[in-house]
């Protein structure tokens, strides 16, 4: 395991100059609180990409909220992209995250058939801090284990790696030892790269971890950590990687820049009223990923 600079990288999308790349972001959409759709457009919109949205579901608010509404949209989604394939869409990545049942899995699974071609992030949105998210079943947990396999990056945090790879949850205060065991299991599912992500050893800092295929070894990242934790930083720091993949950057600079980011834009959150509830404000942040295309 690597603790310094990066001694190789791996690009794994070209970019053509002038190139606009698609994106079908597959994500529900909050009206309020700041987390998946409501991340993804503007984020990889920075980034020079047009996004497709396949929204999942339909919520009034994030699932934090103690009040809430939540429309499932599977039924719709199936003529939805047969309307895409009969328009002739074309998508360079397919970037899913939260998804409102097991039967999403399989229109992520035709998009990777109609786009045999395009990039696949996974973000494996399922719970944080040992616990499940309200509206995930044992049955979509399941079937979320499926899209890892193939996935180009998977990023999940350490509830997510644990449900994936069917160990129980080891807290947030692992060794290197129990990172490469949590990396390689994740691999053996059928991922070409892992971002293991938020490694809390209380001292100050937060750790992700890199590794995957032309990758010489596992390769550690490591942020200050701030005194306070807020809804959907998983949902930006997914949006900012992608983005950074998209602008042609190495998965570990990717990686590397996602973080940061995060990490600026929860500097400026505290600032703003019911910010610990509704998440991360990164809109006057934006700038920094529009700098990825000089």
């Amino acid at each position: 395991m690597r603790h310094q600079s990066v001694s190789n990288d791996v690009v794994l999308y070209e970019r053509p100059e002038h190139y606009i790349p698609r994106v079908a972001a597959v994500h529900d959409m909050c009206g309020y609180g700041k987390c998946s759709l409501t991340v993804a457009i503007p984020v990889l919109s920075a980034g020079g990409c047009d996004v497709c949205p396949v929204p999942t579901s339909l919520f009034s608010a994030h699932t934090r909220y103690p009040v809430f509404t939540m429309h499932d949209t599977t039924e719709i989604l199936p003529g939805y992209l047969d309307a895409w394939q009969k328009e002739g869409v074309d998508i360079d990545a397919v970037y899913s995250g939260f998804l409102g049942s097991p039967e999403q899995v399989a229109i992520i699974q035709r998009l990777y058939g109609d786009y045999a071609h395009a990039l696949r992030v996974v973000d494996p949105v399922m719970g944080d801090a040992g616990q499940i998210y309200t509206t995930y079943t044992p049955e979509l947990c399941e079937a979320m284990g499926a899209l890892a396999n193939g996935a180009d990056v998977l990023t999940p945090n350490i509830t997510e790696a644990s449900i994936l790879a069917g160990i129980d949850y080891p807290g947030q205060n692992i060794d290197d030892a129990a990172v490469q065991d949590l990396v390689d299991r994740l691999l053996k599912l059928g991922a070409r790269h892992v971002i293991l992500k938020g490694v809390d050893r209380e001292d100050g800092k937060l750790r992700n971890y890199v590794a995957g295929e032309g990758l010489d070894d596992t390769y550690e990242l490591v942020h200050d950590k701030l005194p306070y934790m807020l809804h959907g930083t998983g949902d930006l720091y997914a949006s900012a990687l992608t983005a950074a993949v998209m602008c042609g950057r190495g998965l570990v600079e990717s990686a590397q820049f996602a973080g940061e980011f995060v990490r600026d834009c929860m500097e400026i959150t505290r600032y703003q009223p019911d910010y610990e509830m509704r998440g991360v404000s990164f809109e006057p942040m934006l700038g920094e990923v529009a700098e990825l295309l000089r």
